[in-house]
């Protein structure tokens, strides 16, 4: 049986060829088929290991700058092949990534630093990201990655769906659409024995209850979101498809570089000043990137890449989440929430500053040299303020397959 020759970020090719291997060692257990096409035309596999009707569906590959995904998807194949009791009454099922095109556009091969991570930087455009285009598309509009993933939903109608995400630097959490009570403790439990810190105040669950540290779950209908400019919401995503099934979807996030800041559940002295410097730096560092694509338009009159709708969307965004940090209440009023927010708005304009330097290199070299020279400063101050530290591959495969088997059997028992 062949398998990766180190643990590393896979290629969907070498994901693919792994699953199949696993198929013809395992013939009477797994199974691998095409279930879609990408709006490219390349293929969307689903490996299914059991034949129980009690489905747990894995998805990987969402997000194509979260790599880690790909490699807990093989960990977690192999170990429930490994495990019979993890067969017991279930079936597992993998889509081994649900954006093959957007992985095409992110490099990730072994990043040594943040600043290598975003050489490569690529994150879709909100329509175009599988998960989240029901959100902000009507459903003639869709892409065909989404349809595919909700096809597959419709036929397993899984109990659980796990969709696996990560974060460039920060801590773990688990996003839940509906409580999986006992799911906290082994959460915990793991990211401390990895030393993996936990994100108590993730911006992405900003105003959701926790059922304990790092463990959010979505609120009821009707409670408005934490920033109510972003176009997207969760509640319409395809997070929320099996719940027309009776399931529930778990949302596993572990960071590649790891930070103690988002892990301080200490009040802070003054959260919303802080908040609103956040968003005055938002701003500014959004203009950079702006006036270097406004200087640049007229050599991308013919380019209409996923590079630069994706830059352009999130430079799109600022104004109003600048607006909201300013005139929201913080929905958190601990140094964890600041911190994560603090995170978030140095994403926003550096992705976008590192998407739009690809594009522009080879097409405008003196506003590539001067983009360059921002997500290099931008990156290594993003690291040099939150302490960055590396969490080997193999802790963060580790502890995302943890949390993945422990959502399965807790959850497993709330719908027995």
């Amino acid at each position: 049986m062949s398998v990766l020759p180190e643990l590393r970020y896979p290629t969907v090719t070498e994901l693919v060829s792994a699953a199949r291997a696993l198929t013809a060692h395992r013939p009477g257990v797994c199974t691998l088929r095409q279930v879609g096409a990408s709006r490219a035309g390349r293929p969307l596999h689903l490996l299914s290991v059991g034949r129980a009707r009690r489905a747990v569906l894995v998805v990987a590959g969402a997000h194509a700058n979260e790599p880690t995904g790909s490699c807990t998807l093989l960990a977690l194949a192999r170990r429930v092949l490994a495990e019979r009791e993890l067969r017991d009454g279930m079936s597992w099922h993998f889509l081994l990534c649900a954006d093959p095109d957007g992985a095409s556009l992110h490099v990730t091969p072994a990043p040594r630093s943040l600043f290598d991570y975003h050489l490569g930087f690529f994150r879709p455009a909100g329509p175009e990201q599988p998960e989240w285009a029901p959100s902000v598309l009507p459903p003639d509009r869709l892409p065909p990655e989404t349809l595919a993933l909700t096809g597959v939903i419709d036929e397993l109608r899984p109990y659980l769906q796990v969709t696996l995400h990560g974060t460039d630097l920060g801590g773990s959490w688990v996003q839940l659409t509906k409580d999986v009570p006992g799911l906290a403790e082994p959460f915990a439990k793991s990211a401390a024995e990895l030393h993996i810190p936990v994100e108590t105040g993730a911006s992405d669950a900003a105003g959701w209850p926790a059922s304990g540290p790092g463990v959010h779950v979505m609120p009821a209908p009707g409670i408005g979101p934490a920033y109510p400019s972003l176009p997207d919401d969760a509640r319409h995503s395809t997070w929320f498809h099996a719940h027309r099934y009776g399931g529930l979807t778990a949302v596993v996030e572990v960071p590649m570089w790891a930070s103690d800041l988002v892990d301080d559940p200490a009040p802070h002295p003054a959260p919303a000043a802080a908040i609103g410097r956040l968003a005055g730096r938002l701003q500014r560092d959004a203009l950079e990137v702006t006036r270097v694509l406004d200087g640049a338009l007229p050599r991308l009159a013919d380019l209409d890449g996923p590079l630069l709708r994706a830059a352009r969307w999130g430079l799109e965004l600022v104004p109003g989440l600048a607006s909201d940090l300013v005139h929201t209440p913080p929905a958190d009023r601990t140094m964890a929430y600041v911190g994560s927010v603090d995170a978030f708005v140095r994403r926003v304009p550096l992705r976008a500053a590192a998407m739009l330097l690809r594009v522009l290199r080879g097409t405008d070299d003196g506003a590539a040299k001067q983009l360059e020279e921002l997500v290099a400063t931008w990156s290594n101050a993003f690291a040099e303020r939150f302490r960055a530290r590396w969490v080997p591959l193999e802790n963060q495969v580790e502890h995302q397959s943890r949390t993945v088997v422990a959502a399965a059997l807790h959850a497993r028992e709330g719908a027995s």
